[in-house]
């Protein structure tokens, strides 16, 4: 029996306690996650194999590449770009799954106002497999609003972001 990692939760963010969350996973075999790291930790490969995410930028002159506690801008879902920050990051290494999970916030009146958490894990599974999870836990009245909409715009966006970047990682 294998067992699988799972995302690193701060309470704030906790599954089912925030207005929206979404889980979208993938199991692929014949793909490493160094590669899958590589594409995902560079923002600047990001609109290449995503199209729902634009307008990336590094107010404190970092990036393109992310690690930890870097800030960065991004607009998606047809939003005013979010203020980002990276709280979690862990390169994928032998025996330990990569990590990375950034806040992103955006302000404004209550009916505008957007707290999330953006958690990605990576990890390498026997039989040369790499498993990708993505998940995001949202508070506020767009994502409230947002967990209404059927089907879940989030959900499938999300899903088409994980497809995108397996697609990048196995050079196809």
């Amino acid at each position: 029996m294998t067992t699988q990692n799972a995302i690193n939760w701060p309470v704030k963010y906790l599954p089912g306690t925030g207005d929206n969350f979404v889980s979208n996973e993938v199991i692929v075999k014949d793909l490493r996650a160094a590669s899958v790291w590589r594409y995902l930790v560079d923002t600047g490969s990001w609109e290449s194999y995503y199209d729902n995410v634009a307008d990336i930028a590094f107010p404190d002159g970092d990036g393109p590449v992310l690690r930890d506690g870097v800030r960065f801008r991004f607009a998606t879902f047809g939003r005013p770009p979010l203020d980002a920050r990276v709280v979690e990051f862990q390169v994928p290494a032998e025996g330990l799954p990569g990590r990375l999970s950034w806040t992103a916030r955006q302000g404004g009146r209550p009916e505008e106002r957007l707290d999330v958490l953006h958690a990605w894990l990576v990890e390498d599974l026997p039989g040369d497999r790499v498993r990708v999870l993505t998940q995001e836990s949202q508070i506020g009245e767009p994502a409230a609003a947002l967990a209404l909409v059927t089907p879940n715009p989030m959900l499938n966006g999300h899903q088409a972001w994980l497809d995108g970047l397996v697609r990048a990682a196995a050079g196809r």
